[in-house]
């Protein structure tokens, strides 16, 4: 495997997904490099909105991956050392392109204002990217070996997607968008208007303390399946000791949830992923 390549992949990763970047230390060092290319990846997708002026462009972008991935030749696509960390990574380990398809498919719903809708569509939403995210690495841990981790990624990935977008609400509602299920908000009394411009309420409150009861479930139910995995699957899992921290940090902090998150220092992330894979071998 080229070796620029996936120091690039890292290099993206530690300054664009510093979480997911953290987590990728626990792994086994063989498979570190593939992982971490499989998670720049996904932070590139996830930030094509944030780069372009709108959805047409954002959408030529994303087509742009799903040939990179799914045609023939990549001679020119090569040339991206990030696009060529991932093919040397899916060619290594046999890995599916048809769930990479869905998971662009779905990123296609970040490029517009639409809210989302319902949480069983914020939960398909969560299932494509993030679970996917977390199926695909236990793959990669099992030397490209089909596995089947269903619960744990599936309840892992919709608990990441809950407490990312809980933490990020005061961004994403600037920008005129509804990443959280509307049916929630919409049933507590929130107002589209008020959500955009920052005004919180009580309702408001209502309908997030709800969110992070979900994804508390979500975690409760992903903490059982990981222990049921294969000790060597687990490490792909390790960023829920991230999670169940950032939970409670939201939850002991939340008397204002449309100001940025506050955040704990590297060296303390890094040491609850570590306890948390000494006690998970």
């Amino acid at each position: 495997m080229t070796t620029d390549a996936f120091v690039h992949a890292a290099t993206t990763l530690r300054s664009t997904d510093r979480d997911r970047y953290l987590a990728t230390l626990v792994l086994p060092v063989e498979h570190r490099a593939a992982i971490t290319a499989l998670y720049a990846f996904n932070a590139d997708i996830a930030a094509i909105r944030d780069r372009v002026s709108g959805p047409a462009p954002g959408e030529i972008r994303l087509q742009w991956w799903a040939d990179a991935i799914t045609g023939s030749g990549h001679g020119a696509i090569r040339q991206n050392p990030l696009a060529d960390a991932l093919l040397q990574t899916i060619e290594r380990y046999n890995l599916p392109t048809g769930t990479f398809a869905r998971l662009i498919a779905a990123r296609r719903f970040d490029l517009y204002d639409d809210p989302m809708p319902d949480l069983e569509t914020f939960e398909g939403y969560a299932g494509e990217t993030a679970s996917t995210l977390l199926q695909l690495s236990a793959m990669i841990l099992n030397n490209g070996e089909p596995v089947e981790p269903g619960d744990a990624a599936g309840h892992l990935g919709v608990a990441q997607a809950m407490i990312g977008h809980l933490r990020a609400l005061g961004y994403i509602s600037s920008q005129g968008r509804i990443m959280l299920p509307w049916s929630i908000l919409e049933a507590n009394g929130v107002i589209e208007s008020e959500l955009f411009t920052g005004q919180d309420s009580e309702g408001l409150h209502a309908a997030l303390s709800q969110v992070a009861e979900l994804a508390d479930a979500h975690l409760a139910k992903a903490r059982t399946a990981i222990a049921a995995l294969p000790p060597k699957l687990r490490s792909a899992f390790a960023i829920i000791a991230l999670l169940e921290s950032e939970l409670a940090n939201w939850k002991r902090s939340a008397t204002n949830h449309f100001a940025p998150p506050r955040d704990q220092p590297d060296w303390q992330k890094i040491a609850r992923l570590t306890l948390w894979s000494l006690r998970n071998r």
